[in-house]
């Protein structure tokens, strides 16, 4: 089951558990699409996997198995502003 991590790892943006701007890796890496699409070129800086759309978990599901809370924010070389 994936974690839906709560933020972006290169930027720390918020990205709730129903975000669409949110993207993964198979490794569940997370970032927001901004920072996937401009500043990661759409491939994971931890694995060099490409990162996709995250899927959206269902309200009831949610409920039933709710979201991270760990914040995760690694130090990449794109991600530095």
């Amino acid at each position: 089951m994936l974690i839906l991590k709560p933020n972006c790892e290169c930027c720390d943006r918020d990205l709730a558990a129903d975000s669409p701007e949110a993207r993964i890796c198979t490794f569940e890496c997370t970032f927001c699409a901004d920072c996937a699409d401009e500043r990661l070129g759409g491939i994971c800086p931890n694995c060099s996997g490409n990162l996709v759309a995250r899927p959206i978990r269902p309200a009831a599901m949610l409920a039933k198995y709710p979201a991270s809370t760990e914040r995760v924010v690694k130090a990449h070389a794109a991600c530095a502003s």
